[in-house]
């Protein structure tokens, strides 16, 4: 009997995991994302650049229900995107990982905010999603149990990056870097207290 050919999950994966077996330091990877300079325009609308390297800006609109036209994704839709993509991709990766061949995947998420806290109107109402809804339209390739689909789902959910990141909570700084008001020519009885 022949040894089975590793898939391109497997080949692209396997010396990874031993990488960072041998040296978990290597494992630590950041991503980043920086919107360009739109403060001439109109507040409603932006662009935003993912450290892909491919340099490709996102055009990103605000939600009507804050003031905007919402005629472009705003930032609830691009994390909604985030999530979607991730559970997708982890879902993907894993069947390919355990030869679990599949015929279709969409992954649908959904998120429910309350913008009177945002909008400043009712101190009560929290600032952020208060609920997350995730889909999953699987379709295996064969005959699979469903034992096996239950698996690969929860084994997703466990190595979705984006969905454990918003399950626990993530500790966000923020700074302003080389505010000189002088230099730009902002009053300071202009700037926010």
């Amino acid at each position: 009997m022949g040894t089975k050919k590793a898939n391109l999950v497997q080949q692209r994966q396997t010396p990874l995991r031993q990488q960072y077996a041998k040296v978990p330091a290597d494992a630590k990877i950041f991503d980043s994302a920086q919107t360009l300079n739109a403060c001439a325009g109109d507040a409603f609308h932006g662009r935003v650049v993912p450290s892909n390297n491919s340099g490709e800006a996102l055009p990103f609109g605000i939600h009507r229900a804050v003031g905007g036209d919402h005629d472009l994704p705003n930032p609830g839709d691009l994390l909604c995107s985030a999530l979607a993509a991730c559970l997708d991709s982890s879902i993907r990766m894993l069947a390919a990982h355990f030869d679990l061949p599949l015929k279709s995947l969409e992954v649908k998420v959904t998120a429910e905010v309350d913008v009177r806290g945002c909008l400043m109107v009712q101190r009560g109402v929290p600032v952020g999603f208060q609920r997350m809804h995730c889909s999953v339209r699987l379709v295996p390739n064969g005959e699979v149990d469903k034992d096996q689909l239950q698996g690969l789902l929860a084994a997703a959910e466990n190595c979705c990056v984006v969905m454990q990141t918003l399950r626990s909570g993530v500790t966000v700084e923020t700074e302003i870097a080389a505010l000189d008001p002088v230099a730009s020519g902002v009053a300071v009885s202009e700037l926010p207290a």
